[in-house]
């Protein structure tokens, strides 16, 4: 095991390599760019009359930008752009600036921020508590109500519990998050109804002052109607899985055989059937840890104005700051590689049979 470990391990450093190669072309395509930004923005500012780098007003040029590079800036003075394309880095070639990327990300130094003048390290530190409080419990809650409600629903299959559970998971899984969390908003945070529940932030204004308890009630209170809005489609898929799982593996041999040793139906379900039906499971969880973490509540952010990773990706893909949206990208594929790895441990831990050591890599 010791050796799979370290392959899979060194595997993550050419997989990491491969996916910031792929994302860095994509990008060098992609309109739009910083340094256009910035000239839309400065232009906007100006009103189109003059513009300012670097505290030397630059007038518009009579001639036309003869590089044509960059949208919108035709007639701008071209010691302006040179300027621009310095404070981005984009004076330097593409191979060079994409080698000098990825000898600072092996160092997990990302940069600072193209427009928010803030390292992209301290931006994510700081957006981590709302995306950890949401991906954690989100994930945990799910899989407390999934795995014990699909063994419950696979020992009573065909029974009416089983019959109006599934039609519960299966509205659930079909009303997006964000329209239920909408009408959670409607009924319990001041809309037409109760003003039960606060519609803003982690935490409330005076957090510092309340006692221990009091920080735990204030914090379980704000999180309430958004891990709602996503635990209501989230758990519909690994329920129906762990049903299914369980269903196939109680019609084996192996089972009958238990049974006729007279061994008690909780040993039976618990001691053999459940570390086989268990392994598919697990094989989604990677898969849902990302979606839980990072990838499923940017809607859910915006509509309770939590500041998020979700909400600082998106916004960052908008304004092109890609420090921000590589910074993100590496970190996300990292953990995801990580938690993979993790998944193939706990397969061992479950069935002790699984022996990956003698598996291609």
């Amino acid at each position: 095991m010791a050796a799979y470990i370290l392959r899979r391990l060194l595997l993550i450093i050419p997989t990491l390599l491969g996916i910031l190669l792929l994302s860095f072309i994509i990008v060098q395509f992609a309109p739009g760019g910083p340094v256009e930004q910035m000239i839309a923005d400065l232009t906007d500012q100006n009103g189109g009359d003059r513009l300012s780098g670097g505290g030397n007003e630059l007038s518009f040029n009579e001639a036309s930008d003869s590089s044509g590079r960059y949208r919108g800036a035709q007639g701008l003075d071209p010691e302006l752009i040179a300027k621009l394309e310095k404070q981005f880095g984009f004076d330097k070639p593409a191979w060079q600036r994409f080698g000098e990327m990825v000898w600072n990300y092996a160092r997990f130094d990302f940069g600072q921020s193209f427009f928010r003048d803030e390292s992209v390290v301290n931006l994510i530190v700081e957006k981590l508590p709302v995306s950890i409080s949401l991906g954690v419990w989100v994930l945990l809650l799910s899989y407390a109500i999934s795995i014990p409600l699909g063994i419950r629903k696979a020992v009573s299959d065909g029974s009416s519990f089983d019959v109006w559970t599934s039609g519960v998971v299966i509205i659930g899984y079909a009303v997006p998050g964000f329209l239920f969390g909408i009408l959670l908003v409607v009924l319990f945070a001041g809309g037409s109804f109760l003003d039960w529940f606060p519609l803003r932030g982690l935490t409330s204004d005076n957090f510092d002052q309340m006692s221990i308890g009091g920080k735990i009630v204030d914090y379980i209170w704000h999180l309430t109607l958004p891990i709602s809005a996503l635990l209501i489609s989230s758990f519909a898929t690994t329920t129906l899985l762990t049903k299914n799982s369980f269903i196939d593996e109680i019609k084996k041999q192996y089972v009958v055989t238990a049974r006729a040793k007279g061994l008690t139906e909780h040993r039976v379900l618990y001691g053999h059937v459940f570390r086989n039906a268990m392994l598919i499971v697990i094989a989604g969880f990677p898969a849902a840890f990302i979606s839980a973490f990072f990838t499923g509540s940017l809607l859910i952010e915006n509509l309770f104005s939590l500041d998020g990773l979700g909400r600082m990706g998106y916004e960052a893909i908008i304004k092109r700051d890609y420090p921000i949206v590589f910074g993100t990208l590496y970190i996300f594929s990292l953990l995801g590689l990580v938690v993979g790895l993790l998944s193939d441990l706990i397969y061992t831990w479950v069935d002790p049979r699984i022996d990956f050591e003698k598996r291609e890599v």
